[in-house]
């Protein structure tokens, strides 16, 4: 129904329309898609005449219904392929979103209604992502970055918001991963930097890494 490149676009917006308060700019949509804002206006007009975006020019741009519905269910499909990937062709976290990229674009729903089944029903991706349901409602979890944390406070990992390979690859060399629990030992006041226990080894992680691990504290 549509082309990749709108699709694309719609997840770009709805992924960003989560920290706009009135409205995408069109230099956040070009930076995001890593283009030009010329080109983002072009492809604006073209979304809007689908009815699929609201976009006044020097306004802002929001997803209209429908256009949230088809976002959800873009990303509905990237985050299913991606359990499928780790989890039945043994790929790690850090290799599959690439793929995933090209695999949401398939059309069938059929397709991803028997793929969410021989899944069981995933409700988070490898990333800890939520997975839209085919309706588009988001599951809940409680959770907070461990940059946020105190000292003597325990949670268990339960997601990353950096997931480009380079983090997801940090994590693994150190043995971070979802499901491992973390305690706060003590926090530098120098650097923001933590000490952590994390099973039998103790460690210091950077303000930064801290401030891309989201945990379940309860």
């Amino acid at each position: 129904m549509y082309s990749d490149s709108e699709e694309n676009y719609l997840k770009a917006i709805f992924h960003l329309e989560r920290f706009a308060e009135e409205g995408v700019t069109t230099n956040a949509i070009a930076e995001q898609m890593q283009t030009k804002a010329s080109s983002v206006t072009d492809m604006l007009k073209k979304l809007s005449d689908k009815k699929l975006v609201n976009y006044i020019k020097y306004q802002g741009v929001t997803l209209t219904n429908q256009g949230k519905k088809t976002a959800a269910a873009i990303i509905r499909k990237h985050r299913l392929w991606e359990v499928f990937l780790v989890e039945k062709l043994d790929f790690s976290w850090d290799e599959v979103h690439e793929i995933a990229e090209q695999l949401e674009h398939i059309e069938s729903d059929l397709l991803i209604e028997k793929l969410d089944k021989h899944l069981d029903f995933p409700k988070f991706d490898p990333h800890g992502d939520p997975i839209p349901s085919k309706e588009g409602t988001f599951p809940e979890r409680d959770k907070v970055l461990l940059s946020e944390m105190k000292v003597g406070e325990t949670g268990v990992c339960v997601g990353v918001k950096d997931t480009s390979s380079s983090f997801l690859k940090y994590l693994d060399k150190n043995g971070i991963a979802l499901g491992k629990k973390i305690e706060v030992l003590e926090h530098e006041e120098f650097d923001d930097s933590l000490h952590i226990q994390l099973g039998s080894a103790t460690m210091v992680i950077s303000h930064m890494i801290a401030s891309n691990l989201y945990l379940k504290t309860n």
